[in-house]
């Protein structure tokens, strides 16, 4: 298969597509055709991996009980975020924060246990695993966007909980719980900035030039 330049219609479609992703919180249940989560599990196995290690694994959670034992971690690790919050806490109870009940499909995200990839892990074995698995949550994501789905990833939750109620081996680790489905409406802005809780940097902020906090001046 050769690859051909893409288009100036495609290129701009792709930066557009970024551009809409959003993380989902509010979802309206229904159901995702088989074809259709199976191209997304497809791009998100697309994704690039440090030494070609793979170290991505996903669990599809299709026992009700199972799901909703699942919500039950979140709300648990939902309260003692709020308590650490001091006085952010009822604002912060204010936010719809996940879609573990309402998604149409839910997912667990993991890193398997370590094969012994070296190829460009050597100084950071732990981080490449995890930049890897990101790199095809991300991969999930946007594809879940060009199919007009929305997705949420949630961080809420003890991970030694999660393994355990997932039956998952010693050494795999689950780094998001992904919250898969048709939604209403997709927000025009990031949910936390449209609520007031925090707001994006601009790129200016962000970028430097040779040396930490010097300005790029291209931007």
């Amino acid at each position: 298969m050769t690859t051909a330049d893409f288009t100036p219609a495609e290129r701009d479609a792709f930066y557009r597509l970024i551009a809409a992703r959003r993380d989902m919180r509010h979802f309206r249940g229904g159901k995702i055709p088989a074809a259709v989560l199976a191209r997304l599990l497809h791009a998100a196995h697309q994704a690039p991996s440090v030494g070609l290690m793979q170290p991505w694994r996903f669990i599809r959670i299709c026992d009700p009980k199972l799901r909703e034992a699942i919500a039950g971690l979140v709300d648990a690790e939902r309260q003692a975020t709020a308590a650490a919050l001091g006085e952010r806490r009822d604002e912060f109870l204010r936010l719809k924060v996940e879609g573990v009940r309402d998604c149409a499909e839910l997912l667990v995200a993991a890193l398997a246990p370590d094969d012994g990839t070296r190829f460009g892990r050597r100084m950071m074995a732990a981080e490449m695993a995890l930049c890897s698995a990101a790199c095809a949550i991300q991969n999930l994501w946007l594809a879940a966007r060009a199919e007009n789905l929305g997705l949420g990833w949630v961080s809420l939750f003890d991970p030694d909980a999660l393994a355990e109620r997932l039956a998952l081996p010693a050494g795999t680790k689950p780094i998001a719980i992904l919250c898969l489905g048709p939604v209403t409406d997709l927000y025009p802005e990031p949910m936390l900035a449209r609520e007031g809780w925090r707001q994006p940097r601009p790129l200016a902020t962000v970028v430097f030039r040779d040396r930490w906090g010097q300005a790029e001046e291209a931007l």
